[in-house]
């Protein structure tokens, strides 16, 4: 068991007084040690949707790490590419085969309509993830609901990093004034029956995967310019703040740190681990030393997602991508926000451990 301190026990008194109440609350235990992590046979990833199509996209292996093309199942209908990224992970160990969906792009239209041009089973999907509250990885979750509740589990759980992925995002605008960049409302999800747990310490999900919690930061990166965060709660839309901040935060509409985002983990059978980071704000070298920590599991297979190096500067890109190096990966996968630079700069670095993905493309795990 782990040890409890004044402060948690506070709040754990606070949620538990407002769960009685018919409020939300979330509840933060103490910090735990290593997760006992599930040992996966084989692990499939579907990039349902990114920013790149490429219909001339060749097969590749890289380390017993396999990359195939997606091609629509409707010869005049192409997958549909967009700002964001979503991913279809299916686990295998043994006999047993899980099915989990982590982050859902921009806009239902282009998860629903890649998921059916690539007929993928909605029916199949036992649980969702959200790395974190930024628009372009959860605008489509409420469409791909409205879509496909009604075939999913009647006990469907939303395990997201933590209270901060549901505040109210913002972006300058070409004037310079705050633009709206959407806000994930919790009675949206209440409504179609889904059950939230935040994942600020690790979780293990579907005997399969796990999450790293909240993330330490501990290496050279720094978390680049993105949006905007306000930390305000109204009418049980926006975050709860008091949980984690002080109080004077309250309304305050500031640089966004991303607190709570985390990244989704799985250890391969006599592999090691792969990591993923859906967009890696808070640093990948950060996320991966995270899920080693976590899970004790000191070998690094792959190395998966965005990254959120595009906007990188040349110098620190460089030092990033050495710090990665150091990790010892087999894989390095870039995806989404990671940007061409990266890319090239791991090739450069790290020659013949890149693979690179399009919209549709399937990475197998364990072949």
């Amino acid at each position: 068991m782990p040890d409890f301190n004044r402060r948690d026990a506070l709040k754990m008194s606070a949620g538990f007084a407002a769960a009685a109440a018919g409020e939300f609350s979330c509840i933060e235990l103490a910090k735990a040690g290593p997760i006992q992590v599930p040992v996966i046979d084989k692990l499939s990833v579907r990039v349902l949707v990114d920013s790149a199509s490429d219909i001339f996209f060749k097969p590749a292996e890289v380390s017993g790490v396999k990359t195939e093309p997606g091609r629509s199942a409707n010869s005049l209908l192409p997958l549909h590419s967009e700002w964001g990224l979503s991913l279809l992970l299916e686990p295998q160990r043994g006999d047993a085969k899980r099915s989990f969906l982590l982050d859902y792009g921009w806009t239902p239209a282009a998860i629903n309509g890649n998921m059916e041009l690539l007929k993928v089973d909605p029916s199949k999907v036992e649980a969702l993830i959200m790395s974190h509250g930024h628009w372009d990885h959860l605008g489509g979750l409420i469409g791909f609901l409205d879509r496909h509740r009604k075939v999913l589990p009647a006990e469907l759980t939303l395990y997201a990093g933590g209270e901060d992925n549901f505040c109210q995002r913002y972006v300058r605008g070409q004037g310079g004034d705050l633009a709206d960049y959407g806000m994930l409302d919790r009675r949206d999800l209440a409504k179609r029956d889904v059950k939230v747990m935040l994942c600020e310490t690790p979780v293990v999900i579907g005997e399969a995967a796990f999450t790293t919690g909240k993330i330490k930061r501990n290496s050279i990166e720094k978390v680049l310019p993105n949006t905007l965060v306000e930390f305000k709660l109204k009418d049980g839309a926006g975050c709860n703040w008091s949980h984690y901040l002080p109080a004077e935060m309250e309304g305050k509409i500031v640089p966004d740190e991303h607190i709570h985002e985390h990244a989704t983990c799985f250890n391969l059978k006599d592999k090691g681990l792969i990591v993923i980071s859906s967009c890696g704000h808070v640093g990948i070298v950060n996320s991966v030393r995270q899920a080693m920590e976590v899970s004790g599991v000191e070998k690094v297979h792959a190395i998966v997602g965005g990254f959120h190096l595009g906007p990188a500067p040349a110098d620190y890109l460089t030092q990033v991508v050495a710090e990665i190096s150091k990790l010892n990966p087999d894989v390095i996968i870039p995806m989404h926000c990671s940007g061409l630079n990266f890319t090239q700069e791991a090739q450069r670095q790290m020659p013949g451990k890149v693979l690179t993905t399009t919209t549709g493309t399937r990475i197998t795990f364990g072949i």
